[in-house]
């Protein structure tokens, strides 16, 4: 927002225009018509005070006026975007009457990704890209978008040109971070260093705390923070609603929840979500500094994260250690590689003893799974088996497609070939693109899969997106990032899902899932185990009938479902996290 004030205010300095610019068609357009000085003045003037409806109102009463004033719709089409309205055609309008100016389009590019019309973001980027090659901040959000597109490698020199430019973009950082984990040639040791580059980053622009006002007591309730960008309609929510109403109902209520949500949510399940928490902050206009100062003066005992590398984090506020113990969890596979992070929440089954030397953090286990779901509020009811009436399996995959990198496709498709009467129903938010579904179609073909053998549907509705399920016998798995709310409300909906035991983390999310879920003959061990577990469950039509008939009261009795087990579990583990930090104390104090 400063460097559009900036603009605004260099391009209408009076009398002191650059003579660059007087030359340009730009300025012979201005002179025909342009608001007053005093106009623009107002205008600047309700921007710096964050009055963005009252910059609506006076932008648009320019552009009506003045029609080919292009800082006029710029400075609409912003105001607009930061009321949470459509600025498309405002921005549109900007980019049409500015044609060389960098910030318009870049407006125009991050407002095409945020509502997925990736296509059209791409060309946006690249026009971006084209005026300003050394444009960090547009190299950043470019990778976002070849990310969806499926474009890993790609996305990735993105994110290394924009550290390139700005070595000491943390934001560039953490999203390199976040794509290799979708990169199935990505190692382990090449991620934690990548990890460990932006602990460092965060490191040196944060002050932390080294005191903190609370009574270091055992017994004593624990006031818990909470920091996410996911307390609504997301996969982050579905999994912690279940889990703090289940603590919030507890008799003993020994843990004081205080929100900090990094995103403005407005739906019903962020207020369920509301509803389970002593204190609920939206945190979005803080910085890190003054985020973290006030997590500190709230007196927050732990403080959990629940993004990780993931959208809208706020991890560089945990190098600030605003809390004596920190914690990451849920919503991130790997290590965050802040150092101010004192665990990892784990389960038996996702991380082998072996892979701890790989993390940041100490490794805090579970006893039987660091996941519990929230039974979806829809009333979608298990549907007979499709394969039943069909007379052919129905295979399918509902994640997200970045997910499918080519040796998916490839397995996938020596499944489909083995079967010849099978289909595979492909489900994800890319498939909106017209030319995603073209793709994808191509890439099947290659392996001889015609494209009268997939079913491709964009997103939908929650409702429809799991009553979709209807036509599904048998998930399968990408890997080696594999599904975690779609395995599981897949599950909740009687279809059972196959999935590749990798040996790092990410990879082993399935694992978990299936082994909590009594379904351990659904966990191959290799790509040869996978195809021949898939084609054996596909020939027993009448066992896919009867485990999908059951399947769903089993899993809502299975650890994955059961909040109040969960609930205790959890409790104890923070207790003992607690415990240690006491004694540690203490030790610290008595030691001569």
């Amino acid at each position: 927002m400063q460097r559009f004030i900036q603009h605004l205010r260099h391009f209408f300095k009076p009398n002191k225009v650059q003579p660059k610019f007087e030359q340009s068609q730009q300025f012979q357009e201005s002179l025909v018509a342009e608001p007053s000085l005093q106009e623009i003045e107002a205008l600047m003037g309700l921007f710096n005070q964050g009055k963005y409806a009252q910059v609506a109102n006076l932008a648009q009463m320019m552009t009506t006026r003045f029609p080919k004033h292009g800082f006029s719709w710029k400075a609409l089409s912003v105001a607009l975007q930061k009321q949470g309205k459509n600025p498309l055609t405002a921005m549109r309008k900007a980019v049409e009457l500015l044609p060389d100016d960098v910030e318009a389009h870049h407006n125009l590019a991050v407002s095409l990704k945020n509502i997925e019309r990736f296509d059209e973001a791409v060309a946006s980027y690249r026009r971006v890209l084209e005026i300003k090659p050394d444009f960090a901040e547009a190299h950043f959000s470019f990778a976002s978008v070849l990310f969806e597109m499926g474009q890993l490698n790609d996305a990735m020199k993105s994110c290394h040109r924009a550290l390139e430019i700005q070595p000491d973009f943390s934001r560039a950082c953490s999203n390199l971070l976040f794509i290799q984990q979708y990169h199935f040639k990505q190692t382990v040791p090449i991620m934690l260093q990548t990890a460990q580059r932006f602990g460092e980053l965060v490191a040196q622009r944060a002050q932390p705390y080294t005191n903190w006002r609370r009574a270091s007591e055992h017994g004593r309730r624990l006031r818990v923070g909470l920091v996410s960008g996911d307390f609504g309609n997301h996969s982050v929510g579905y999994f912690i609603e279940g889990i703090l109403a289940a603590c919030a109902s507890n008799s003993f209520n020994n843990l004081e929840f205080i929100a900090y949500s990094a995103y403005s949510w407005d739906d019903e399940l962020a207020g369920r979500i509301k509803a389970c928490c002593h204190d609920w902050h939206v945190v979005t206009q803080l910085s890190d500094q003054q985020l973290a100062q006030k997590i500190h003066d709230d007196e927050i005992d732990i403080l959990i994260d629940l993004s990780g590398h993931t959208g809208y984090n706020r991890l560089p506020v945990f190098a600030w250690k605003p809390a004596p113990v920190q914690v990451s969890w849920l919503g991130y596979f790997a290590t965050t590689g802040v150092q101010a992070i004192d665990y990892l929440i784990a389960d038996p089954w996702v991380l082998p003893p072996e892979e701890e030397i790989y993390f940041t953090e100490k490794i805090w286990r579970l006893p039987e799974t660091r996941l519990c779901f929230t039974p979806p509020d829809v009333a979608v009811e298990v549907a007979p088996l499709p394969a039943l009436t069909k007379q052919y399996i129905t295979f399918a995959c509902f994640n997200n497609l970045s997910k499918m990198n080519d040796d998916v496709v490839a397995l996938w498709a020596k499944i489909l070939l083995a079967m010849p009467t099978s289909r595979l129903f492909l489900k994800a938010k890319q498939l909106n693109e017209e030319s995603v579904k073209k793709n994808t179609i191509a890439r099947f073909a290659q392996h001889g899969i015609h494209a009268d053998r997939l079913m491709l549907e964009g997103a939908e509705s929650r409702e429809k997106y799991l009553a979709a399920y209807h036509q599904v016998d048998i998930a399968l798995d990408p890997f080696p990032f594999p599904g975690g709310t779609t395995s599981v409300e897949g599950l909740w909906m009687g279809v059972p899902v196959l999935t590749l035991a990798g040996e790092r983390f990410l990879s082993r999310q399935g694992v978990g899932i299936l082994a909590n879920a009594g379904l351990q003959d659904w966990i191959a061990s290799d790509t040869d185990d996978y195809v021949a577990r898939a084609l054996g469950h596909a020939s027993d039509v009448q066992a896919l009938s009867e485990l999908r008939s059951g399947l769903r009261q089993q899993v809502l009795s299975s650890p994955l479902f059961d909040a109040q087990r969960f609930a205790g579990h959890f409790e104890v583990a923070l207790r003992g996290m607690w415990q240690r930090y006491v004694d540690a104390t203490a030790s610290e104090i008595t030691s001569p």
